[in-house]
This record gives C-alpha cells, sequence and structure tokens, in this order.
C-alpha cells in the first residue's frame, strides 16, 4: 500500500497558506515564523528602521562590517590599468591608489 504525505505550510498569524518561512532574532533569542507574502513584507517593514541602522553579525557572532565608497571602484580599476597605477583585481583599493585617482581629477 502506498502513501503520500502532504506537507501545508499555514500563516501563524491568520491561518492562510504560508508562503514563507522568516527567521528574526531579538535578544538573543531565534524566531522562525511561517507567513503569507503580505505578512512577510510587513515584518520586513517593521522591522526596516532599525535593521537598516544595526551592525549585522555572522554566524560565529563577528559584525560583518559596512564598507562604504565614494568612488565607483571599477572605475578606479579600469583608470589605475589605463595609467599604468598597480591595483589589486578584487579587494580593498590602497589609499593613495584612491588619492591617485582623485588627484587626476576623478
Amino acid at each position: 500500500m502506498a502513501q503520500r504525505t502532504i506537507v501545508e505550510f499555514t500563516d501563524d498569524l491568520n491561518g492562510k497558506p504560508a508562503a514563507e518561512t522568516v527567521t528574526f532574532a531579538i535578544d538573543g533569542k531565534t524566531y522562525e515564523i511561517d507567513v503569507t507574502e503580505k505578512n512577510a513584507a510587513k515584518l520586513r517593514q517593521a522591522f526596516e528602521p532599525w535593521a537598516n541602522s544595526a551592525r549585522r553579525l555572522t554566524k560565529s557572532g563577528r559584525t560583518i562590517r559596512k564598507v562604504t565608497t565614494e568612488v565607483d571602484t571599477a572605475a578606479v580599476r579600469a583608470w589605475a590599468a589605463s595609467n599604468g597605477v598597480e591595483v589589486s583585481a578584487r579587494g580593498r583599493i590602497a589609499s593613495s591608489v584612491l588619492e591617485q585617482y582623485r588627484a587626476a581629477g576623478n
């Protein structure tokens, strides 16, 4: 005899069919909730002001640094290549290279 098991996720708030499971954490406790697309959007919108100002952590609890740059790194690398300035293809661009780039009027 064959059996077929069907698992249906329902929104934990309203009982409608859930579209996804959202994981979030606060005060050192991690939570999961099954929600519709509409409720997932509401949850993300509610957290947005705090998430945008917060530091992200890795799974090990270390802070992921936000790197902001006021220049287009691809443009800096292209400029460096065409002007004989040595710069790595990936990673951080040295401040001395950025200074040369700016001094050249970019």
